[in-house]
C-alpha cells in the first residue's frame, strides 16, 4: 500500500471521527429540546440562534473545568476507563460499509459483538476504581444487565445473519432492495430496539445510573473531562445502534437523504422513550430478558433457519 493510500485512510478516519462528534453534539441538543417540549418547557434557547451553539459551549465548559478525583481511588484505572470507553465507541464506527477509501469488513458483525462486549469492562472498572459504594453498585448493575441482554442481542442478530448468510453489513442492503426485513421480523425488530435501549444504558433500562437510588451510578465520581468522555461514548453508541437498526431492518445502508432521515427518526425514538416511560424495576428487567426475549429470539432463529433451508 502506498503512503498516499495510508494518508487518505487516516484522513477518512479523521473526518469520520469529527462527523461523529458533531453528530453527538447535536443529538444532545435534540434530546434536550425534545425533552423540554415533552415536559412543556423550552429547553436550551439562549446560546446562538434558538440554542444551536449550546453543545459547543457545554463542551468548552466541561473540558476547561478542573478535574477532581477521589483520594482513595485507583487513579490509573479511574483515569483511563472513560478514555478506553470513548475509543471503543469510536472503533465500532469503522463498521460503516464505505464505498471508498476505508476498511471493508467481511466479518463486521463479529467485530461489533466483540466491541460491545468490551464496553462493559470500562463501565465495571469505572465503577470499581472510584472506590465509592454507589459507583460500585452502578458498575455491578451494568455488568449484570449487559450479560443478560447480550445473549438475546446476539441471537436476534443471528436471525438477520441467517437470512443473508454473511457477516458483511453491506449485504443487508442487497437483500432489502424489494422488501425491508422489519415486515418479516416485526416482533424481533421490537425486541432488538428495546435490547439496544438496555445496551446503551438508556431509560427505561438505565439502572447503571439510576439517580433515584444510586445518586448517579458508576459515573458519580467523574467530573469535567472524564464525565464528558463517558457522555460522548454513550451518545455515539446511541447513534450507532440507531444506524444498525436501519441497516438490519429498514433497508440497509444507502448514501441518500432518506437514510439520514431514518437515522434521525430512530435516534428521536430513543429520546421519545426517555421522555415517556418510567424506569423498570431491576428484577423485572432480568425476567424480561431471560424469560421473554431469549425464548422469542431462539424460536425465531429456528424458524428462519428452517425457512432458509426450505427455500434453498
Amino acid at each position: 500500500m502506498m503512503i498516499m493510500d495510508i494518508m487518505m485512510i487516516m484522513l477518512g478516519m479523521l473526518i469520520l471521527i469529527i462527523g461523529i462528534l458533531v453528530g453527538v453534539a447535536f443529538l444532545t441538543l435534540l434530546e434536550r429540546k425534545v425533552l423540554g417540549y415533552i415536559q412543556i418547557r423550552k429547553g436550551p434557547n439562549k446560546v446562538g440562534y434558538m440554542g444551536i451553539l449550546q453543545p459547543f459551549s457545554d463542551a468548552i465548559k466541561l473540558f476547561t473545568k478542573e478535574q477532581s478525583f477521589p483520594n482513595y481511588s485507583n487513579y490509573m484505572c479511574y483515569y483511563l476507563s472513560p478514555v478506553v470507553s470513548f475509543i471503543l465507541s469510536l472503533m465500532i464506527w469503522m463498521l460503516i460499509p464505505y464505498y471508498f477509501n476505508m476498511v471493508s469488513f467481511n466479518l463486521g458483525i463479529l467485530f461489533f459483538l466483540c466491541c460491545t462486549s468490551l464496553g462493559v469492562y470500562t463501565v465495571m472498572i469505572a465503577g470499581w476504581s472510584s472506590n465509592s459504594n454507589y459507583s460500585l453498585l452502578g458498575g455491578l448493575r451494568a455488568v449484570a444487565q449487559t450479560i443478560s441482554y447480550e445473549v438475546s442481542l446476539a441471537l436476534i442478530m443471528m436471525s438477520s445473519i441467517i437470512m443473508i448468510m454473511d457477516f458483511n453489513l453491506i449485504k443487508l442492503y442487497n437483500y432489502q432492495e424489494l422488501m425491508w426485513f422489519i415486515f418479516m421480523m416485526m416482533p424481533l425488530s421490537i425486541c432488538w430496539m428495546s435490547s439496544s435501549l438496555a445496551e446503551t444504558n438508556r431509560t427505561p433500562f438505565d439502572f447503571a445510573e439510576g439517580e433515584s437510588e444510586l445518586v448517579s451510578g458508576f459515573n458519580i465520581e467523574y467530573s469535567s473531562g472524564g464525565f464528558a468522555l463517558i457522555f460522548l461514548a454513550e451518545y455515539s453508541s446511541i447513534l450507532f445502534m440507531s444506524m444498525l437498526f436501519i441497516m438490519m431492518y429498514m433497508g440497509g445502508y444507502s448514501l441518500d437523504l432518506f437514510f439520514y432521515l431514518k437515522l434521525v427518526f430512530i435516534s428521536f425514538v430513543f429520546i421519545w422513550v426517555r421522555g415517556t416511560l418510567p424506569r423498570y424495576r431491576y428484577d423485572k428487567l432480568m425476567y424480561l430478558s431471560w424469560k421473554s426475549y431469549l425464548p422469542i429470539s431462539l424460536n425465531f432463529l429456528l424458524f428462519f433457519m428452517g425457512l432458509v433451508i426450505f427455500l434453498s
